[in-house]
């Protein structure tokens, strides 16, 4: 039997996540409205136009409803002693070992949106890579980085 990260990131990832898909709906519209607006100028076959339409459309309702939904229920995590596992994917689940003596630096980071809802992503870092555990309460990200920095002290120290 195989046993998941048990630890989940914030249910304030849904609206965070919602605002982007908002803010990248808007931009996918002007665009789909600027080629509209070509199109038409070039009679172009009125099909394309329909079908840009309904792009402009589904995107924008699976950016801002489905995807957030199915995100925040596959992302995952657990930290321990020797290794942080890391469970995200919706259709292709990927699941991440990082041993703790591998990690060099951890970051929080913070932008407006997330500022906004008090939230913060941890990044752990290696030689090769950079991990992220994206929405996290601001208080659990700083305990989280501290946390993950101090273990991967102790097993440098052990090595």
């Amino acid at each position: 039997m195989v046993l998941r990260p048990q630890k989940r990131i914030s249910n304030k990832a849904l609206t965070v996540w919602r605002i982007s898909g908002v803010i990248t709906s808007v931009i996918g519209w002007s665009i789909t409205a600027t080629a509209l607006f070509l199109l038409h100028i070039f009679d172009a076959p009125f099909w394309i136009s329909i079908i840009l339409v309904v792009l402009g459309i589904l995107f924008p309702c699976l950016h801002i409803f489905v995807t957030p939904t199915l995100r925040w229920r596959s992302w995952r995590y657990d930290v321990r002693e020797e290794e942080i596992e890391l469970e995200e994917g919706i259709f292709v689940k990927t699941r991440t070992l990082v041993p703790m003596i591998r990690v060099q630096h951890v970051d929080t980071n913070q932008g407006p949106i997330l500022r906004r809802y008090k939230l913060a992503s941890v990044v752990v870092h290696t030689a090769a890579t950079a991990h992220e555990i994206p929405a996290l309460e601001e208080t659990e990200a700083e305990e989280l980085r501290f946390f993950i920095s101090k273990l991967a002290r102790t097993a440098e120290e052990d090595v």
